[in-house]
């Protein structure tokens, strides 16, 4: 097992100098997680002149490809958050982490979930957790959501005793095993390292582009039992994951950022493109020791759902 110690780095020079004096702390890693609408684009031809064309948008009505919300409940929310670790796991203290949670705890609730917050939980704690919430009845929810505020791994999440598969957790919610949420987005959000590597960044004078890609898909009568989740994590594979003990994590602070201004406008993947964007372009760390200084970070998306979803 990789040695899972947070490391600890002061915050980029202009962001120390935008805060005030008793936020001035080093950044650690969690080391071992109408809406009704879509665009249609056509070209039109403009008056008193045939050939020259212009591109209009337009919005259209399309609930067929969106996630239905019409239940008397959004849905559950269970935040976990582990802060402080049994001595022999290696693991330091998440200093930072209540105030993503609290923060969280805020941002879900305005969007109408039904938040609740664990703190300290033990691995097999964690794991009786939601095993107990998904066999609840979901029927009256549109979705499901889960936040897991720890140190981790690739592939694993850390329990104050010690580091657990994090498929462990989701598993319980997949198809088979949760027929109430069945079709129904399932949303996990995790801020926790995924490996010890740093991601040096990279100079560039140009803004990113987007690319579109479509799929087509037949009408089922099954679905998969690994659909309709949604996955996203602080980090990419293989990377630190960063956490500063007065503001609390960039992943994090980013979400809640982006969900209180556009939580209720933008559908979920354009709102965790724009917490990409925020992490990538918005925080750096800073060090004497060049080992930690002008690091960067991009957290990951991996979606399996189905149709688009808005709050």
């Amino acid at each position: 097992m990789a040695e899972q110690q947070d490391a600890i780095v002061p915050e980029s020079q202009q962001q120390k100098e935008e805060e005030s004096l008793n936020e001035e702390m080093d950044d650690d890693v969690d080391a071992g997680p109408d809406r009704s609408t879509k665009f249609l684009f056509f070209s039109k031809k403009k008056k008193n002149d045939s050939e020259k064309t212009s591109r209009e948008i337009q919005r259209i009505i399309n609930k067929e490809h969106q996630y239905t919300m019409n239940y008397g409940k959004v849905g559950k929310c269970i935040i976990i958050n582990n802060k402080n670790f049994n001595e022999r796991t290696g693991m330091c203290t998440r200093n930072g982490t209540d105030k993503d949670a609290g923060d969280l705890f805020r941002c879900f609730k305005n969007l109408g979930f039904d938040v609740s917050v664990y703190n300290d939980k033990k691995c097999e704690e964690m794991e009786t957790l939601l095993y107990n919430v998904a066999q609840q009845n979901h029927s009256d929810s549109a979705c499901f959501a889960c936040i897991l505020l720890s140190h981790g791994e690739e592939g694993q999440i850390y329990g104050t005793d010690g580091a657990m598969a994090i498929k462990t957790l989701t598993t319980l919610f997949r198809g088979d095993k949760c027929k109430s949420l069945v079709g129904k987005p399932k949303l996990f959000f995790i801020q926790a390292c995924r490996g010890s590597e740093f991601d040096e960044g990279i100079q560039t004078d140009s803004g990113p582009t987007n690319d579109c890609m479509e799929t087509d898909a037949s009408p089922r009568y099954k679905i998969p039992v690994e659909a309709d989740f949604l996955f996203a994590y602080s980090t990419v594979p293989g990377y630190y994951s960063w956490r500063n003990p007065g503001r609390g994590s960039w992943f994090v602070q980013a979400l809640c950022s982006v969900l209180n201004d556009h939580g209720k406008q933008l559908e979920i993947m354009q709102i965790l493109t724009r917490v990409n964007y925020m992490v990538a372009t918005n925080f750096e760390s800073w060090s004497d020791d060049p080992r930690y200084s002008e690091k960067k970070q991009i957290p990951c998306v991996v979606s399996m759902l189905t149709k688009e979803l808005y709050f």
